[in-house]
């Protein structure tokens, strides 16, 4: 029996269900029903050795390391439920970070993001420098940390108000292909004036332009970033936790 994606509804380019495919579904399968699956796949990283993605259709697909699979007596004790395999995991003190929901553009969504003339937001340079730094500086550190928005990213869009920078958005190569993960941020005074979601959406025809899928990652409970990212025309993949680093 084999193991794969149940994204039927939502038409999502093969570079993305490839590239979970290959992490989720690649590998010896130890359980598989219409709620649950597990499978042990050896090529995972360490910071990876155990990850989960309750897919849309709220079935959860569960992967471990070999390693991890022999820690957690999977093979003399087998799960067969999401909360069996949650218990277990607690068990043995393997704890899981924050559960992010994960966006990205449906076929459907980048036919209207072609659509759209660009304009607003532009590309920033090392030109920019000055500029980017007073940015930072006027935001607070948590809003640093939870964007990661970074001057020498692969890419970096700005918005200005009256030549001033209120709103970046940059993004990167992620997990090894051609998916190039977004981040955002808008200093609080200029928040809920459209800003971020046309960085959103400027950055992500950047990047199909370029031959990468966008995507954007928000904490489940995060409701402004969700609402951001649902504004700018992406799509829900799943809810995808990992291994606390």
């Amino acid at each position: 029996m084999e193991l794969s994606l149940a994204l039927t509804s939502v038409s999502f380019s093969q570079t993305i269900t490839d590239f979970w495919g290959r992490r989720l579904c690649n590998g010896r399968l130890l359980h598989s029903d219409s709620t649950f699956g597990l499978t042990v796949n050896p090529d995972l990283e360490e910071d990876s050795r155990v990850m989960l993605l309750q897919e849309t259709d709220a079935r959860v697909m569960a992967v471990v390391t070999p390693q991890l699979e022999n820690k957690l007596g999977l093979a003399g004790q087998p799960v067969r439920s999401i909360e069996a395999f949650r218990q277990r995991l607690s068990e043995f003190q393997v704890i899981l970070n924050g559960a992010d929901w994960v966006f990205y553009f449906s076929a459907a969504d980048k036919q209207s993001l072609e659509a759209e003339r660009p304009g607003g937001p532009r590309k920033l340079t090392a030109g920019d420098q000055g500029a980017f730094a007073r940015f930072q500086s006027s935001a607070s550190e948590r809003d640093l940390d939870d964007a990661w928005v970074e001057l020498n990213h692969w890419a970096v869009f700005g918005a200005f108000e009256q030549e001033r920078l209120v709103s970046a958005t940059s993004a990167y190569p992620w997990g090894g292909a051609w998916i190039a993960d977004i981040g955002v941020l808008t200093l609080e005074p200029f928040r809920a004036r459209g800003h971020a979601r046309r960085l959103v959406r400027s950055i992500g025809r950047y990047a199909l332009d370029h031959g990468y899928e966008p995507q954007y990652r928000c904490q489940i409970d995060n409701d402004a970033s969700v609402a951001l990212a649902k504004a700018a025309g992406l799509t829900s993949f799943g809810r995808w936790e990992t291994v606390l680093p």
